[in-house]
């Protein structure tokens, strides 16, 4: 059978290669076609119709100036959905385009899944009515998804557990030594080292690596080492990091071999927490304080970090937009640092939202849950 999936960034990438290989396991005749980045590609064995190098934007400004491009993009996705003719189509977060093809695919009567949900209940709640109408099968990762979309809008959708929760595991159980992690980078293992996670998008990059950079100067003891990302050009990186080494595909085993990270908003923060690193989790843009002040009132949430709002308390510092300094960072990094005041606190909470994740296999239950469908 012929799967269509279409994973717009890194992290979904990532999590559709999973998915795609569990389908490969129930479904041994699967072949994909797929927007989507290197891991997708290795599971489909063929070359992705865009790749997720050429989808990625961040901020309003990016994608007026992108919007051409993100519209020939999308009519690339719809052409290609008509001519297979999918058995589903499987949409990897990235809402704003993901929406647009389930509701292309459900005009043609193809079975549309959705794994990784948007964030409707941070914002754009108004989204919903269209989700329910054109989406077959939703499936969560945070807990208290389902409870949200029943309570709020009687729509039945699905946790499956947490994939960061198997991949840390898998990755942690396979974890090579310290010495051996320094050799394979050509670090020196006698030093400590400070992660930076500044994330996989160009603009905020830009915005948060600097103030990272700035933050760990305050820390000369440690050696700060940065988790790059292949899809950024090197360039870009080369620019703004000086001396600071900086790793590709190892973002992971860096955290895990880190004393600390500093880290963006986003998937990274909920896999330092399960990795069990002290963090602080940073972000910045080019908006101005007003606009921060008149955004923040239309969210519809306390937190932005993963395992805040998982919890519903602090359990990682946010440093946010105009509060995020490079001397804020200093003084939060300061307070997690194994030894410090806050580092048992913030040890004992990962527990905690360890035990709420659960132990589901995400990915399974997905691949199962996609066969369950086209077989109704």
């Amino acid at each position: 059978m012929i799967y269509f999936v279409s994973a717009g960034e890194a992290s979904g990438d990532l999590h559709a290669s999973h998915v795609m290989k569990e389908l490969h396991v129930l479904d041994p005749s699967a072949r994909f076609a797929y927007l989507g980045g290197d891991n997708m590609m290795s599971v489909a064995g063929n070359a992705p119709l865009i790749h997720i190098s050429e989808m990625s934007v961040m901020g309003i400004s990016q994608v007026i100036s992108a919007l051409p491009r993100l519209l020939a993009q999308l009519e690339t996705a719809k052409r290609a959905i008509r001519r297979v003719r999918p058995e589903a189509v499987v949409l990897v977060d990235y809402p704003s385009f993901n929406l647009k093809l389930a509701a292309y695919a459900h005009s043609l009567g193809i079975p549309v899944v959705w794994y990784i949900s948007p964030k409707v209940w941070v914002w754009k709640e108004w989204r919903v009515p269209t989700m329910k109408k054109v989406i077959d099968r939703m499936f969560c990762i945070l807990p208290f998804e389902p409870r949200w979309f029943q309570r709020r809008h009687k729509w039945d959708v699905e946790y499956v557990g947490n994939p960061s929760v198997c991949e840390i595991d898998q990755m942690m159980s396979s974890l090579p030594s310290r010495e051996s992690f320094s050799q394979s980078h050509n670090l020196d293992s006698g030093k400590k080292w400070i992660a930076l996670v500044p994330g996989s998008r160009t603009a905020e990059i830009k915005a948060n690596l600097p103030i990272m950079l700035r933050a760990v100067s305050d820390f000369p003891q440690y050696t700060p080492v940065i988790a790059g990302v292949s899809t950024v050009s090197a360039d870009l990186y080369d620019s703004l990091r000086g001396s600071t080494r900086i790793l590709y595909g190892a973002t992971g085993q860096l955290i895990a071999h880190s004393e600390a990270a500093l880290v963006t908003s986003g998937t990274a923060t909920l896999e330092t927490a399960l990795i069990g690193t002290p963090q602080v989790m940073l972000y910045r843009d080019s908006g101005s304080r007003i606009v921060y002040s008149l955004g923040r009132n239309l969210l519809n949430v306390k937190y932005f970090s993963l395992p805040n709002l998982i919890m519903g308390q602090e359990v990682v510092k946010e440093l946010v937009m105009h509060f995020c300094t490079s001397e804020a960072v200093s003084d939060a990094l300061s307070r997690v640092m194994p030894g410090k005041n806050d580092y048992t606190k913030q040890q004992e909470m990962y527990r905690d939202m360890r035990k709420v994740l659960g132990n589901g296999n995400a990915p399974h239950k997905v691949a199962k849950g996609i066969i369950k469908l086209i077989q109704k």
